[in-house]
């Protein structure tokens, strides 16, 4: 039996392919969420509105320090494994559930996969690096994206055997959930909105939401962006942001700020943007895979792979840096090549899963 560990939105989206793979191919599986971002009862919605069977396991732990987070987890996880221990545990990405899972496993004995193993931003500051760091060094099965993830693990001295290239479950997710997003979502009509014919901005990390000059660089360029082309900027905002922005009493008049949108309404806004500003890491994938110019908010990223194919430049926080850099992606003519996979991601980790199991 496979345990999926999950515990945030975006590792929902992204483990939503092997629940789906584990149904196609008959495997026994579990999902276990830890409610590291919003309690179960607020993603109940999401998992029905991705059409996903309900978690078995709930854990509610909410927010809190890293550590605090932490250490609630590995609690929650190891009391629930030493009942029901299953033959595989599957974590995904770097989060404080990615690391709690990791070593709450490891502790039982019990062999982990990685999925999304292999990221580096190589700036340690980032607490997801650590997380990331920790789950690729401890995990049995590293299901590395592309080839320079998995070169990044053998640079680290990792085995070899354990690492698979498998392409990136967000092709998958954004494949199938596209079809779900066009019989349910009419979110463009509702406001108005032409294709092609708006900004689309995310924030959320802390260094650049907690810090006034970052956040108010941010918002004066995307301000200026808007004024110079004459389009709208869709702001999905999220609560600890816009707390932030009144805080500092940040002027966003030119800015719509909207309430955070379901992952099937978010979809259709990213599909349909001019340009999308973003500080997250899944929306550059997403935006590289949708064939629409990305520019990040930050000084370094650990997907280099959109940077490289040219479907996305480094801004900072800089509000003259950002318009210049978004001016540049403006006249991309978008015809890069996806450097994550086929969309099959999803079937080749469970196979591998699969196949590993027969040989424990």
């Amino acid at each position: 039996m496979i345990s999926i560990v999950l515990g945030t939105r975006p590792e929902i989206i992204k483990m939503a392919p092997l629940i789906r793979a584990c149904q196609r191919a008959g495997t026994d599986y579990s999902i276990l969420h830890t409610g590291q971002h919003y309690s179960y009862e607020m993603d109940r919605i999401f998992f029905r509105e991705l059409e996903l069977p309900q978690p078995q396991y709930n854990l509610d732990v909410g927010s809190g320090g890293h550590a605090e987070q932490t250490g609630k987890i590995m609690t929650g996880i190891e009391k629930i494994y030493q009942k029901d221990v299953p033959d595989l545990v599957l974590v995904q990405g770097d989060t404080n559930t990615v690391l709690a899972g990791t070593l709450a496993a490891s502790k039982l004995h019990i062999p982990i996969g990685h999925v999304e193993a292999g990221l580096r931003s190589f700036d340690r500051r980032m607490p997801e690096e650590i997380n990331r760091i920790v789950a690729d060094h401890v995990a049995d099965l590293l299901f590395a994206p592309t080839d320079l993830s998995r070169q990044y693990l053998l640079n680290e001295g990792i085995d070899e055997k354990k690492i698979f290239v498998t392409g990136n479950t967000i092709v998958d997710a954004v494949v199938q959930n596209q079809v779900i997003a066009q019989k349910k979502t009419s979110l463009l009509r509702e406001m108005s909105l032409e294709p092609r014919g708006y900004f689309l901005v995310t924030i959320h990390r802390a260094e650049n939401v907690d810090a006034k000059a970052s956040l108010q660089g941010i918002i004066t360029g995307i301000s200026s962006l808007s004024r110079n082309y004459g389009l709208p900027v869709i702001f999905p905002v999220h609560p600890r942001t816009q707390k932030m922005i009144k805080e500092f009493g940040i002027n966003t008049e030119s800015i719509s700020l909207i309430q955070p949108a379901g992952f099937l309404e978010f979809m259709e806004l990213e599909s349909n943007a001019r340009l999308v500003l973003t500080d997250s890491g899944g929306v550059q994938e997403e935006a590289c895979i949708l064939k629409i110019p990305c520019v990040t908010l930050r000084e370094n990223t650990e997907r280099p792979e959109t940077i490289n194919v040219g479907a996305n430049m480094l801004a900072g926080t800089n509000a003259q840096e950002i318009q210049r850099v978004s001016e540049i992606m403006m006249r991309s003519k978008c015809t890069w090549a996806n450097p994550y996979g086929d969309g099959n991601a999803g079937g080749k980790i469970i196979e591998i899963c699969q196949q590993s199991l027969k040989n424990i």
